[in-house]
């Protein structure tokens, strides 16, 4: 059977714990054939250990994009480069998985969008959440109906003391903001899903520079020390969405809070015929998902309890990476649709923007 032959941009921390494990979980449908990093000495490592025998190593990512071996490009650079990277991909005639966020800007994030439909190849960001167990219950039950009209939700990302201090996180310029683009994303995006309600209006968004800068903030921090004089990045955002159809959304994002309860990539719902909850990492050693019903005149509480995953820091491939990437190398080897479309991703970008820009403003920020 053909195997989809992958280019990897950027051999970081993301593709060395994600992608790379997760695509050779599903090595009888790819192969990788070409690598790329500003640190050649990465790009080599990550060849010896996940390419083919022949796979090349490049500094360049124009001459991976325009290698004629590589069918699809994996973007796992810092934010801002997304844009360029992907662009160039789809311009040479190749399809893009670009790791989460789709862009650090909205702007970016629109060119993208434009070269991809120009391209007619695929197109996904990678928002693997959606793959768990416990999301694909929910989101079934929700395309069901069975919670109602979703009119209310609350997008989680919270963490107590968990900054990521290696690589470019606390990097303003090359990352584009804090927690709220880094883990708000995926619990917003995972919200959205369910509620399959991509048509904001409005947003208005709080951002604290607090935790991150202060002398004693880093004690206690699951990922060592940091230095607070040179933290450029938000420790926690908040921001309150206001629907089309009148539905709202609030999201809470931290890297560093004094909160009891810690959990990210979940998502609380509430419907006109039901409600659930699920809690994901954190506070929560395996993931839950419980819904609020009532039956018989009383108030039932339904849980399900699947095992638990930490998101990629303890190394190998993680059950929705790999069910993630199986997914996106059939789209391509069989024409489907991929399962995060990047419209929808577009649609996280913008909020996300919006939250910033309206904390940095002091007013509610519209959408056109």
């Amino acid at each position: 059977m053909k195997k989809v032959r992958v280019g990897i941009v950027g051999c970081g921390g993301i593709a060395n714990q994600k992608h790379l494990p997760s695509l050779k979980a599903n090595e009888d449908l790819n192969e990788v054939v070409a690598f790329c990093d500003i640190i050649e000495e990465r790009a080599v490592k990550a060849a010896a250990q996940y390419g083919t025998h022949d796979a090349r190593v490049y500094t360049d990512y124009h001459e991976l994009v325009n290698d004629p071996d590589v069918d699809v490009v994996h973007v796992c650079t810092p934010n801002v480069a997304h844009c360029p990277i992907t662009v160039a991909a789809f311009e040479a005639g190749k399809h893009v998985m670009c790791e989460k966020p789709m862009a650090h800007c909205s702007e970016d994030a629109r060119i993208m969008i434009e070269a991809w439909k120009k391209s007619e190849k695929k197109f996904t960001v990678g928002y693997q959440n959606r793959f768990r167990d416990d999301t694909q219950t929910l989101h079934a039950s929700c395309a069901a109906g069975e919670l109602g009209e979703v009119y209310f939700a609350k997008a989680h990302a919270l963490r107590r003391r968990a900054v990521p201090t290696w690589g470019v996180f606390p990097n303003k310029a090359l990352q584009g903001g804090g927690p709220l683009i880094d883990i708000g994303t995926h619990a917003l995006d995972i919200t959205l899903w369910m509620m399959d309600n991509y048509e904001p209006v409005s947003v208005s968004g709080q951002v604290f520079y607090k935790l991150g800068r202060q002398a004693d903030g880093p004690d206690g921090n699951v990922f060592g020390p940091w230095d607070p004089e040179t933290f450029e990045v938000e420790d926690s955002a908040f921001g309150m969405v206001k629907m089309k159809n009148g539905a709202a959304i609030y999201l809470e994002s931290s890297w560093a809070l004094n909160v009891l309860k810690s959990m990210e990539a979940s998502t609380t719902l509430c419907g006109t015929k039901a409600g659930a909850e699920i809690h994901h990492g954190g506070s929560y050693p395996k993931d839950e998902l419980i819904y609020n019903t009532v039956e018989h005149n009383q108030l039932m509480e339904k849980t399900i309890s699947p095992a638990g995953v930490v998101d990629f820091f303890e190394g190998g491939a993680s059950a929705e990476g790999v069910r993630e990437q199986k997914q996106w190398m059939e789209a391509i080897l069989y024409d489907k649709e991929p399962l995060v479309k990047p419209e929808q991703a577009f649609v996280v970008t913008q909020i996300l923007e919006a939250i910033y820009k309206s904390a940095e403003t002091g007013k509610e920020v519209f959408f056109d």
